[in-house]
């Protein structure tokens, strides 16, 4: 299935004009967060971050956003800006209680991710001699069994999709279901969004499936520049457009410094 060229814009072109991938990619990840009601919308990334604000200031306003700290924000605030009013504190520990009774949905990034939803962000190679240290484990263990989450990928990529990653830190479908229904209570792998497409696992085993294709993008390109086996059911329509009044918001509300046009690069 091949799709119409996307059209390019300026970025800081003001509220006209075609959008951007950078512009698709925010709106896709702001639909991560689509049903949640009162969660914390917690985001990794620039355009995970004013999708998660997007979604608030639209179609989910009772998200709970953050300054990136500890303070709740009364508005969605400028990517960059001043935090602006707040309306409330969310110190670690009560952070901590959200985490762990799945009232926080998190988008984080990847460096391998796998059919299956397993993350890697610790480390690439063998990990008693990796190739590359990364991050560790940190968080993302209790994120994948504590909250609903997603992902986040800018540079869509086989170094990134692969078929099985070299050290598991978030847990995918397949070993939430295998540790059982205590462990994996809170467990929902909910959607991937990269450079070229959305990403989800609606599939009887938990596979992941190619929801939707960015406009301008193929389906033979994501599967190209995917290392792990895609479940693809049928025709794979375009992902959603921006509104225009989504264009607003983003270019000149949340993002007027275009931030979001330096992660994705088309």
């Amino acid at each position: 299935m091949t799709l119409g060229r996307e059209t390019a814009r300026s970025p800081g072109a003001g509220s006209a004009g075609a959008a951007t991938r950078a512009e698709v990619c925010v709106v896709a990840c702001a639909e991560a967060w689509r049903g949640d009601g009162e969660i914390l919308a917690a985001a990794m990334g620039t355009c995970s971050a004013l999708g998660a604000r997007l979604a608030r200031l639209t179609f989910e306003p009772g998200l709970l956003t953050t300054d990136g700290g500890a303070l709740l924000t009364a508005e969605p605030a400028p990517i960059g800006g001043p935090a602006g009013p707040a309306e409330g504190w969310l110190p670690f520990r009560d952070h901590l209680w959200l985490v762990q009774n799945g009232r926080r949905h998190v988008m984080m990034g990847a460096a391998q991710l796998d059919g299956h939803g397993n993350a890697n962000i610790s480390a690439i190679g063998d990990w008693a001699r990796p190739e590359s240290q990364l991050l560790g484990v940190r968080g993302a263990p209790g994120n994948t069994i504590c909250n609903p989450t997603s992902y986040w990928i800018p540079r869509h990529s086989t170094r990134v999709f692969v078929p099985a990653v070299d050290l598991v830190s978030g847990v995918g479908s397949a070993r939430a279901a295998a540790l059982g229904p205590r462990a994996a209570r809170f467990h929902g792998l909910r959607r991937v969004v990269t450079d070229l497409c959305v990403l989800d696992f609606g599939t009887p085993d938990g596979r992941m499936r190619l929801a939707s294709v960015h406009p301008g993008t193929t389906v033979e390109q994501v599967v190209a520049a995917t290392g792990c086996r895609l479940v693809i059911d049928g025709d794979v329509p375009e992902t959603r457009q921006p509104t225009p009044e989504e264009l607003r918001l983003i270019r000149d509300v949340l993002d007027p410094g275009a931030l979001r046009e330096r992660e994705v690069r088309t």
